[in-house]
Formats: C-alpha cells, structure tokens, sequence
C-alpha cells in the first residue's frame, strides 16, 4: 500500500534527520509500521498491551524520582534510578506533545540486566504503539523490557 504524504514525512523525521541526529529508526531498514505490527505481536505474545508497559513505566519512573540520580528499591527485585536532564524533547508524530528530557534506568539486582528509557519512550510506547527501530539509541526491545518490568521475583 502507498504511503499518504503525511506517513512519508513522519518517516523521514524518525530517521536520522535535523529533528535528531541519531534518528527514532535507527539501523532498521523496515518501515515504520512494519516496526509497530512486529513490536505489536511480541506484546500480544507476552499478554501485555501497550498501556500496562506505560503505566509500569511511569510506576517505576516516579518511584525513582524521589531520590533523584541514587538507586533505589523498586520491590520484585528491582532498583531504579531517574537522571533529570534540562528540557523538553517533541514527539515527531503530527501533535504537541513535549516530555521532559529525563531519564529512568532499571536494574534487577541478582542478574545485573538492566535497561533505560526516556519519557518520550514511554510517551511513543503508549500513544503510537512504538518501541523504536532496531539500532536506534533508545530502542526498547519489548519482550526484554517486559521480563524486567513485571518480574515477580
């Protein structure tokens, strides 16, 4: 199926454009909504929905945010740390939507695995259903994610 004019602009600014250096698509030669469906069945594999990653996100961002830059216990065998870094970051998509430019790492303590996300990641995550290119800086690979997020352990 053809792209509209307005799919071939969003996908030229998630590549590495003006709008960021390193681009949202990273090394991915797959098209945005190749990308998203992909993402999409890992989730649905793993029975979780874009909304309950979000919200676990969000729980453990504002769980670090008390201690700003220190580790703290997040329960299940988790520590989080927030960085706050001045500013505000758009989200390419057509709207206004502006996070903060902050920053939440995860780590399970026994295993040391650990990952990162920004607050637009967790924007892109719940509104556009999209975790990133394979490559980009802050790709998230979602089935990853979800093994540390809702660990019970």
């Amino acid at each position: 199926m053809k792209k509209s004019p307005q799919e071939q602009k969003l996908e030229r600014l998630l590549r590495a454009s003006k709008f960021s250096a390193c681009g949202f698509m990273g090394k991915d030669k797959r098209n945005l909504w190749e990308i998203i469906d992909e993402d999409a069945s890992e989730l649905a594999s793993a029975g979780k929905t874009v909304e309950q990653v979000a919200k676990r996100m969000r729980e453990l961002t504002d769980i670090g945010k008390k201690a700003l830059g220190d580790w703290v216990d997040a329960g299940h065998g988790l520590e989080v740390s927030v960085d706050d870094n001045r500013g505000i970051i758009p989200c390419p998509w057509p709207h206004h939507v502006r996070c903060l430019k902050r920053i939440t790492t995860v780590k399970h303590i026994l295993t040391s695995i650990e990952m990162r996300w920004s607050d637009l990641n967790v924007h892109l995550i719940e509104e556009h259903a999209f975790f990133e290119g394979k490559g980009a800086p802050f790709r998230i690979e979602p089935r990853a994610l979800i093994n540390l997020i809702f660990r019970q352990d």
